[in-house]
C-alpha cells in the first residue's frame, strides 16, 4: 500500500492541526507506517492542548488576580503555584501569557508530539513480540 505524502497523512489523521504544529507533526510522522501513524494520532490528540483554552484560562486569570490556571493546564505546576501566590507576578506575567498564549501552547504540544512519537516508535508490534 502506498504511503501518502506527509502533509496528507497529517490532514488524514489530525485535520485540526495548523501551521508550525502541522509541519512538526508531519516531520515526526514521515518515518511511520500507517498503523504507527494511527496510534500516534490517537495518543497525540488526547494529549495536545488547545490554544483557545489557554487564552480563556489567561482571561480568567486576569479577572481573578493572576490565578495561573493556564500554567496548571499546561502542566507547569511550579509556575502555576508562583502565579497563584504572587498574583500572576503582579499581573505582569499573566498579561505576558495573554500575549504569548500561542507560543506557550505550541511549546507544550511540541514536547507532547516528540514524546508520543518516541513512544510509538519504541512500542513493539505483535509480530516482534513473538
Amino acid at each position: 500500500m502506498s504511503r501518502p505524502d506527509t502533509t496528507g497523512r497529517v490532514l488524514q489523521y489530525l485535520p485540526e492541526l495548523k501551521g508550525e504544529e502541522q509541519l512538526h507533526v508531519a516531520r515526526l510522522m514521515k518515518p511511520m507506517d500507517d498503523e504507527e501513524a494511527r496510534q500516534f494520532a490517537a495518543v497525540y490528540r488526547e494529549r495536545r492542548k488547545d490554544p483557545v483554552m489557554v487564552l480563556l484560562l489567561v482571561a480568567v486569570g486576569l479577572t481573578i488576580v493572576g490565578s495561573g490556571f493556564q500554567r496548571f493546564y499546561l502542566e507547569q505546576i511550579g509556575m502555576g503555584v508562583l502565579y497563584l501566590f504572587t498574583g500572576g507576578l503582579c499581573m505582569v506575567g499573566t498579561i505576558v501569557d495573554a500575549i504569548n498564549y500561542k507560543g506557550l501552547t505550541h511549546r507544550y504540544n511540541r514536547r507532547q508530539a516528540d514524546e508520543v512519537a518516541s513512544l510509538v516508535r519504541s512500542t513493539p508490534t505483535a509480530d516482534e513480540l513473538w
